[in-house]
């Protein structure tokens, strides 16, 4: 696969029966299973082609369903013990524990208002669902903790990612200084063009010199914004360490060949998911 990079060579590319998928290489060794999907090696067509995994009106329920049990099998992980949620550009992080692992539908109880998922439950699988926004995933090789948090730009502003932090902290007993993070694939500041809005939005929460890294400034009000270095800039202010953290720079809107983007494609498109699960 020809991917459009820059700099970052923290990712490789996986491929299992036609199934392909990103992994960062930091997350090699520990006992998890971890992956952010493509648009290769699913069953769907047209706007949605191929590996689809999510449900709207483009695509049938029936290859969404078929995408998710192929992928799964690719990765190794079982597809009875997914959990996820109805994302909606929150900071609401829930803690899953069993009695959240599926109870008749696909992704379980499907939480509503959740956008970051943490838990120290083994063989879990923790997903969440993207486009242009910003995976998070997060591991505690100490406590035996794992985290994964969608960070569209209010989840950013809002700090999403501190709050998955002080989740596993008060929860599981997790120290930041020992928690691994991984900011996954997303939209690059090149190509995320926002309005005085989003702006305004991260200033109160972010501070003067933080908004200089993040935001480069257009003419008549408008912005270039670094998801990628705002969501390091909070986990750095949560107190993980630096050589903890890990970035990718592969962008969703420059590699739209092998990456559902909303900025590229509008609402007519499918959508790649994150997943993370702790192993025995």
């Amino acid at each position: 696969m020809n991917w459009i990079k820059k700099d970052y060579a923290t990712t490789v590319t996986r491929e299992n029966n036609g199934v392909v998928w990103i992994e960062f290489e930091a997350f090699s060794g520990f006992p998890i299973k971890h992956a952010y999907s493509t648009r290769i090696g699913g069953v769907s067509s047209g706007v949605c082609s191929s590996m689809n995994l999510r449900v709207c009106q483009w695509d049938t329920r029936a290859n969404y369903e078929e995408n998710m049990r192929r992928f799964c099998r690719a990765l190794g992980i079982p597809f009875d013990r997914i959990v996820a949620s109805h994302q909606t550009h929150t900071t609401n992080v829930r803690v899953v524990t069993e009695t959240d692992v599926p109870t008749g539908t696909l992704f379980g109880r499907e939480f509503s208002d959740v956008d970051g998922l943490v838990t120290n439950v083994k063989n879990v699988v923790l997903v969440a669902s993207f486009a242009d926004c910003i995976p998070l995933y997060f591991f505690d090789p100490i406590k035996k903790v794992i985290g994964l948090s969608h960070a569209g730009w209010r989840g950013t502003a809002g700090k999403i990612g501190a709050a998955t932090v002080r989740t596993m902290a008060l929860e599981y007993g997790s120290e930041p200084a020992d928690i691994y993070a991984c900011i996954g694939p997303g939209i690059c500041q090149d190509c995320y063009e926002v309005g005085k809005d989003v702006y305004s939005a991260f200033k109160e929460t972010f501070t003067k010199k933080q908004m200089e890294q993040v935001f480069i400034s257009r003419s008549e009000g408008k912005y270039q914004l670094d998801l990628w270095t705002a969501n390091k800039l909070v986990l750095e202010e949560a107190s993980l360490k630096k050589e903890h953290m890990f970035l990718t720079d592969l962008c969703t809107k420059c590699n739209s060949k092998y990456l559902f983007s909303h900025r590229a494609m509008g609402d007519r498109r499918g959508n790649q998911c994150g997943f993370l699960m702790l192993e025995e």
